[in-house]
């Protein structure tokens, strides 16, 4: 004897438009996702769950598959990291951005193979005055409406010493790519956890940011400190140069 079920799981990729969440059709289907069409009743609730084990293992068998057996992997923790700006100037401008990615990955247990990848929200940036966020976001200094990421992406890392580094990257500001250099130390050496800390200082004019700021004498000279909280979250640890 056969069992049919008069409800199955079913996925469409031409879908009519997505009803509401929890809204009913006239045959008893709910639907409960606005992604490729995802429909069911209570009755086949069972064959989902199985369904969704089985994609849930596959999508994470996928994410494993895109880094190589044996490399370290990290993780850079933004809430107690921080990416700051200081200007020599007549009067103090400094400050630092609220929104920004970071990146650092290895393609072996080599320290010097790390890539470190910063992309910063220049909208985001915040000196404590109005008037001066403003006139950094406009189109003399960061012109945020038509280059609005900031970038760093490492090329070369060098180890100088037993907890130092130097940097070689392309820094991106104003739609202005150059080489630039992070000098760096680490802590926490070998506890699978630490703190990048590093400076890089460059020049406004390289950038095209030739102006100042009305009765304000600023300096050339740009330097930015990176303080990035990071831990290992998977894979062996680092070898560093002793």
């Amino acid at each position: 004897m056969s069992v049919q079920t008069k409800k199955s799981v079913q996925i469409a990729t031409n879908c009519p438009p997505p009803m509401k969440q929890g809204e009913s059709k006239g045959s008893g289907d709910r639907v409960t996702s606005r992604g490729p069409c995802l429909r069911w009743s209570g009755r086949a609730r069972g064959g989902l769950t199985v369904f969704c084990f089985l994609v849930s293992i596959v999508f994470s068998s996928a994410v494993r598959a895109q880094t190589p057996a044996g490399v370290p992997v990290f993780k850079i923790t933004p809430l107690v990291s921080s990416i700051k700006f200081h200007v020599d100037a007549s009067t103090t401008i400094e400050g630092t951005f609220r929104q920004w990615d970071a990146t650092l990955t290895f393609s072996s247990t080599d320290v010097t193979t790390g890539v470190l990848d910063i992309k910063i929200q220049a909208d985001s940036v915040d000196t404590g005055s109005g008037m001066k966020n403003g006139k950094l976001k406009g189109k003399d200094f960061f012109d945020v409406k038509h280059d609005p990421l900031i970038t760093f992406k490492s090329t070369k890392v060098e180890q100088t010493g037993p907890d130092a580094f130097e940097v070689l990257g392309d820094f991106t500001i104003r739609g202005v790519t150059r080489p630039e250099k992070l000098t760096l130390t680490v802590s926490g050496r070998g506890t699978g956890s630490g703190t990048i800390s590093g400076t890089m200082a460059f020049d406004r004019k390289d950038y095209g940011m030739n102006s100042g700021i009305p009765f304000i004498k600023i300096a050339n000279r740009v330097e930015v400190n990176v303080s990035l909280k990071g831990e290992r979250v998977s894979g062996p640890p680092l070898t560093f140069k002793q």
